[in-house]
């Protein structure tokens, strides 16, 4: 996302801004929960041995304010590559199975993210204090200890319960800044070199990964409470660290293979016809498809600063269709690949905030302690896939939902303006153009026929803050 979103934000000032936005509308309309039963409260830690890591300096990297910490890491290299201590909040520890608190849990499916608040997957006292990895304080984890050669393949990888206690937390920004400036955390002096690496390998797999422009709402910061739409910054910090986390969820899908039982986050392969199609929009803008390169290999090879690069990203979400989660047991799944990553892969880094990872930790823990799988990780096996399916479904809509009020409001004053855009899709006989408005930060649907991946000039409207609704012309 980076060079390309800077790009267009760069050229223009301030975004927008708008007083007076309420999202309980939103709340209601989904029907999200207001509160926590007051006896949904987690129990005592359940392990009964645990390895004692406070001696390891971990370290947190997350968005500003964050408090649901899952992951503290540490990594370094040795005489044979890398090696990456990843800590991660140990739910299954404390929350018993069939309490009030596993079911409401299981209700809930995973935390829920609005502007001005969220809808957390447990109880904030234990989200936000007791299991989360703050500074200082001694919490137990799943440690993952994952080794690598120098060009960052995974060679041995091991998970067990330990006690660690984060040393310091930091923000994307922050841990760049210090990269850029050399003034590194010693727990991270190895970061940017194994992140690079991972990103390497992956683009080598065909991974496939999108550089579009992610909206966020933010508060303004001001005492009348506005808010304004902004691109998610991004630095390479952010890609460093997610390759951290995808390192371990491939660990853990490696982990699952091997014991045959366990649940997958799935990807099929990309549909000929929508490589086709993509391989068109690469052609009609100009741009070279290398022979034998992976559709990931030519979107990594894009350049970042380009409109046409939108036009062809957007393009390329059509091939990350179809995105599940698989339970297995006995048998392994005949397909069973995230092909946006390049393999098997698991949820196992974010168990405060996804329902899902708790249960692939508890597979993994157990394969590498020689156990079987509890019977009420296995039990949940038979609904976990859809119930998960429909809790990403109902946070996806919300996070549109929020976003889609705020472009609205933004954008009621501003009817009949004309404003510069990138056409991200042209029409179809079946959908209106699509174009990205740096101006504002909002994505619509445009009417007239723009050609894809240029830019051009539209006029706002029309505007439907009731509905969330906003259009756009070629004018």
């Amino acid at each position: 996302m980076g060079a390309l979103v800077t790009a267009s934000v760069s050229r223009r000032a301030v975004a927008p801004r708008v007083d007076g936005v309420d999202f309980s509308a939103v709340r209601a309309e989904f029907d999200l929960p207001t509160g926590y039963p007051p006896d949904a409260v987690p129990v005592a830690d359940s392990r009964p041995t645990r390895r004692d890591a406070t001696d390891l300096e971990f370290v947190t990297i997350d968005p500003p304010g964050s408090m649901d910490l899952d992951q503290a890491l540490v990594v370094h290299r040795t005489d044979a590559g890398f090696r990456l201590y990843y800590a991660i909040a140990d739910v299954g520890a404390v929350v018993a199975p069939g309490s009030v608190l596993d079911e409401e849990v299981r209700r809930r499916g995973q935390t829920v993210y609005l502007p001005d608040d969220s809808v957390p997957l447990h109880p904030r006292q234990m989200s936000e204090d007791a299991s989360s990895l703050l500074p200082d304080r001694v919490r137990p984890a799943a440690l993952w200890t994952i080794d690598t050669d120098p060009a960052g393949t995974a060679t041995s990888w091991h998970v067990e319960p330990a006690t660690v206690r984060s040393r310091q937390r930091f923000t994307y920004a922050e841990v760049q800044s210090a990269v850029d400036y050399g003034t590194v955390h010693p727990s991270l002096t190895a970061l940017q070199d194994l992140g690079r690496a991972r990103r390497a390998l992956a683009v080598a797999r065909g991974a496939i990964e999108l550089a579009l422009p992610e909206q966020e709402v933010v508060a303004d910061g001001s005492d009348r409470g506005g808010w304004r739409l902004e691109i998610a910054p991004r630095t390479e910090a952010d890609a460093w660290n997610a390759e951290m986390s995808l390192l371990t969820g491939m660990c853990a899908a490696a982990i699952m293979l091997e014991a045959r039982v366990g649940i997958l986050r799935t990807l099929p392969p990309p549909g000929a016809s929508d490589v086709e199609a993509l391989r068109a929009v690469v052609r009609a803008l100009g741009l070279q498809w290398p022979t034998g390169a992976s559709p990931g290999q030519v979107l990594a090879g894009l350049d970042p600063a380009a409109p046409t690069t939108l036009a062809v990203m957007t393009e390329a979400t059509t091939l990350l269709r179809g995105a599940a989660y698989v339970a297995f047991d006995g048998e392994t799944p005949e397909e069973p690949d995230h092909s946006g990553i390049g393999g098997p892969y698991a949820h196992v880094t974010a168990p405060l905030r996804r329902r899902v990872d708790r249960y692939a930790t508890e597979v993994c823990l157990a394969h590498c302690a020689g156990t079987a799988v509890p019977d009420w990780v296995l039990a949940e096996f038979a609904e976990l896939p859809d119930a998960m399916r429909r809790s990403d479904s109902l946070a996806s809509k919300v996070d549109r939902a929020c976003i889609d009020l705020v472009e609205a409001r933004v954008l009621a004053d501003r009817v009949g303006d004309t404003v510069s855009a990138v056409v991200l899709r042209g029409r179809t006989d079946k959908r209106p153009a699509e174009v990205f408005v740096p101006e504002y930060t909002v994505v619509g649907r445009c009417s007239g026929d723009p050609a894809e991946g240029t830019t051009v000039t539209v006029r706002v409207g029309p505007v439907d803050v009731a509905t969330r609704r906003v259009e756009f012309s070629v004018g």
